[in-house]
């Protein structure tokens, strides 16, 4: 492999302190490496130990829910899980853990700022999981997740605070016994790969409409803003 295709903060140095971070010693340093590379690289990159990651992950943190909240419908718990396991929240697992400095890319990747993408870092943080989980066994997979993952399940939001706009603004309208909100696409504009989608969403309330407007990259993120728009403005006040 290239030195020029390796992140130039991989030394043996760097990936000692990754380890204090991760507090787990890999036996097979190659291990900890493959789990580190991106697939701009070449054939031997970390995507099938993030597909193993990805298992032990979503186990690991509907386990521990199960556990931390015994009052918890199943809805709630799938809520809090996507919370936990999001791309987002792994995102922000592996700044703290400094892989920036640590992922191994191509160059054409290193140059265009991979080592910043988001789902660059978080699919990292499931390979290392796999990675661990192949030099010792489930039960220190599990304990690195469960270490990953701790402050945030001691500080987990209200569960309502987890519904999208669109499910929030339905139950709202189901309690004042009135129809359901209704969405309808006013336009898509821009170039195919960088769209724009205005939605609207009107709903009646003792006989008197409302109507909001949200744009997003897709077709239910602009409903999603549209829903929360009309949360803002009519349900709250």
């Amino acid at each position: 492999m290239s030195s020029k295709s390796l992140n130039a903060g991989v030394n043996e140095v760097s990936l000692r302190q990754l380890e204090k971070q991760l507090q787990y010693h890999f036996s097979d340093p190659a291990l900890l490496l493959q789990a580190l590379t991106h697939r701009s690289v070449g054939a031997s990159n970390n995507e099938r130990l993030e597909f193993l990651g990805d298992s032990i992950l979503n186990f690991t943190a509907a386990e521990a829910l199960y556990q931390a909240r015994p009052e918890a419908d199943e809805g709630t718990l799938s809520r809090y899980r996507a919370l936990l396991v999001k791309g987002e929240t792994l995102a922000h697992i592996a700044d703290e853990l400094g892989l920036q400095a640590v992922l191994i890319l191509g160059e054409g990747e290193l140059k265009s700022g991979g080592h910043r993408r988001k789902s660059t870092l978080a699919d990292s943080v499931e390979a290392i999981i796999g990675a661990v989980y192949l030099d010792s066994d489930i039960q220190q997979a599990i304990a690195l997740v469960r270490r990953l993952l701790a402050s945030r399940l001691q500080n987990l939001p209200e569960p309502e605070a987890l519904k999208d706009p669109k499910t929030r603004l339905q139950e709202a309208m189901q309690q004042q016994s009135q129809s359901l909100p209704d969405y309808e696409l006013v336009q898509v504009t821009g170039e195919a790969h960088a769209q724009q989608f205005e939605v609207s969403c009107a709903i009646v309330i003792n006989n008197k409409k409302h109507q909001t407007q949200g744009l997003g990259t897709s077709r239910r993120r602009a409903e999603q803003a549209a829903a929360a728009i009309m949360l803002e403005k009519v349900i709250a006040n």
